[in-house]
């Protein structure tokens, strides 16, 4: 018998070693994964995760097979294997479990700390649930990974930190700010990083946000979805004399924000200080803009300082947070482990109490005369005095699964109490099913 985690694996495409015209041509909608995971015959559980920057199975079945997944996914997909197959890292056993932990707690995503992945696996989940390929094992790593993933969140502070520039322009507001709640915010170009900025304004809870776009369209669909107010671009200028922060990202070739139009916007705010957060290269803040008093300007540099700043916190957080998994990981292989006991525990106690039964039954056959009392009160002892002796038993095996040395044992108690073979080896429901080898990897792995 091997350890009842090794038949656990994942097999991996992800940012770590593929491109993203690789990874683009293997990413499934929710309908094109279950067609897929209806086509892993082979698997007794499985299940795909597809992001923008992994496509990742995990299954249940022969470990030794786990790199070949990814043939049957180019098939469906019309890619050659042979672009893939150096680019899979596959793993089974604790190695797939904890990079399974990792995956949910956002250590190995591209922007580590950033939540939208957990989101991402617990969707996965769901279409394999609902597909009916998530089985015992799966739904106990997975339900662990959650668990795992909700402790590095409350327990680090691996995702409080803006590592990218628009949200750092959104963590300088509130810096200057302290609350935006009651902060008026004017948006100057609805592109990417714009939307990035504004959704996170938004979430701060600002009073109000107004969005100023060349195509007005686009300024309409950004402020419907959040909330704001949508302006014609050349109407900023007059929006100024409200706003308390204005973040520009237009694209445009030079600076769109002069000198002489902030100097009158400026006098018509009564010495209120007004911010600019300018993510735009090239810069849509001319700089001379900020020797106007009361006014305070902050551009990508600044930007990129806090983003840098914020890395270096995360690198600590991350530390903290693998610290966690590898306690998390051992923890969970040693459950796994104390479940290989459990077809023997319950063979044993199935034969022992059916002993007890059939001499209780001998017994109060010669004393028909016994009151209801007397006889309820005879199974109670057997049944307390199978419990008192099993206890111990089923402690050490227990304990010795847990620890790895549960064959040994586990073979000793069923030649010992002439055990049934077929039923001692049994894997309940409950249980996790036969394992694979451990450990295998049928691709290089990184480094």
């Amino acid at each position: 018998m091997t350890t009842p985690d090794a038949s656990f694996f994942v097999a991996s495409v992800s940012h770590r070693r593929a491109p993203v015209g690789v990874r683009e041509r293997l990413a499934m909608s929710a309908e094109d994964v279950r067609q897929a995971l209806a086509g892993f015959e082979h698997l007794s559980e499985s299940m795909i995760v597809s992001t923008c920057n992994r496509v990742e199975v995990y299954g249940v079945g022969d470990a030794a097979l786990a790199g070949t997944v990814f043939d049957t996914l180019c098939a469906r997909r019309s890619v050659d294997p042979a672009l893939v197959r150096p680019l899979v890292w596959a793993r089974s056993g604790a190695e797939a479990i904890r990079h399974c932990f990792r995956v949910a707690a956002s250590l190995d995503s591209m922007i580590v700390g950033e939540p939208q992945i957990l989101g991402q696996v617990k969707d996965a989940f769901a279409v394999a649930r609902d597909a009916a390929t998530a089985g015992p094992l799966l739904h106990r790593v997975m339900e662990q990974a959650f668990t795992v993933a909700k402790r590095v969140r409350t327990e680090t502070a691996l995702g409080q930190h803006a590592v990218s520039v628009p949200l750092a322009a959104v963590e300088l507001a509130r810096k200057i700010f302290g609350d935006l709640t009651g902060a008026r915010a004017l948006l100057i170009g609805a592109g990417e990083m714009g939307e990035i900025a504004a959704r996170g304004l938004r979430e701060q809870g600002l009073a109000a946000l107004t969005i100023a776009n060349r195509t007005r369209a686009k300024a309409e669909a950004l402020a419907a979805t959040l909330g704001g107010a949508a302006i014609a671009f050349d109407d900023w200028h007059a929006a100024l004399a409200a706003v308390d922060i204005v973040i520009t990202s237009t694209g445009a070739p030079e600076a769109v924000v002069t000198r002489s139009i902030v100097r009158e916007a400026i006098a018509r705010r009564g010495g209120r200080p007004l911010f600019f957060v300018d993510i735009a290269v090239p810069r849509d803040v001319e700089p001379a803009v900020a020797d106007l008093s009361n006014v305070y300007c902050y551009d990508v540099d600044d930007l990129t300082a806090v983003v840098t700043a914020n890395l270096r916190e995360r690198a600590h957080e991350a530390r903290r947070a693998e610290e966690i998994i590898e306690r998390e990981v051992t923890r969970f292989i040693a459950r796994l482990g104390g479940l290989a006991a459990v077809p023997t525990i319950v063979s044993l106690r199935r034969k022992v109490d059916a002993l007890r039964q059939a001499e209780v039954e001998r017994a109060l056959a010669r004393l028909r005369d016994a009151s209801p009392e007397t006889r309820q009160a005879l199974e109670a002892l057997s049944v307390a005095l199978v419990n008192r002796m099993l206890h111990a038993p089923t402690v050490k095996l227990r304990e010795t699964s847990e620890h790895g040395a549960g064959d040994r044992w586990a073979s000793a108690v069923a030649e010992l109490f002439a055990l049934d073979e077929a039923a001692a080896g049994e894997t309940p429901a409950s249980t996790v099913p036969a394992p694979a080898a451990p450990g295998v990897t049928r691709y290089p792995a990184t480094a």
